[in-house]
């Protein structure tokens, strides 16, 4: 009888956790530099974000926001980006093929923050929105970590096409 109840358990378990992965989100690792100081400010330890994939179903993507996505480059990876254009947005470029460029519908520009080590939007240009996964909604590891993840746009990469902030 305990057998059954297991099998059970399963049959109705693994559908349900598939559910919640495919449309509420999950824990993922983030590896590497790109995003520091944001992520990983430190190098001994690692830190695990919760990806909220619900809210990134309607593609409502702000400046700012922390996104994971999948790359233009290697389709079988996953990175992890800061939107910093939207569609219409006109970008300075950091090191792209064009120094200026008008974000196209349906797409958005991504980089890291740790500026100069990253593969990002200054590599392979805009992002469509089709490659987005989710949104990095807070750190849940290292316990020194916990908190949710601000969406913020530093001031030298804010659009060329919105009003800038006074230096004074």
């Amino acid at each position: 009888m305990k057998i059954i109840n297991v099998i059970k358990s399963v049959i109705v378990g693994v559908p349900i956790g598939v559910t919640i992965l495919d449309n509420i989100g999950y824990v993922a690792r983030v590896d590497g530099i790109s995003m520091q100081p944001a992520l990983n400010p430190h190098h001994q330890t690692t830190d695990y974000v919760f990806l909220n994939r619900w809210s990134v179903k309607s593609y409502n993507i702000k400046r700012g926001d922390i996104i994971c996505l999948i790359s233009p480059k290697d389709p079988t990876q996953k990175i992890i980006k800061r939107v910093v254009g939207i569609q219409g947005d006109i970008i300075a470029t950091l090191s792209y093929k064009f120094q200026v460029v008008k974000i196209p519908e349906g797409h958005c520009w991504v980089e890291g923050d740790h500026t100069g080590h990253s593969m990002d939007s200054n590599n392979f240009g805009p992002v469509s929105l089709g490659l987005i996964t989710a949104k990095a909604s807070c750190i849940v590891w290292p316990p020194s970590r916990w908190q949710f993840i601000q969406s913020f746009l530093p001031d030298s990469r804010v659009p060329l096409n919105l009003p800038q902030k006074s230096l004074l």
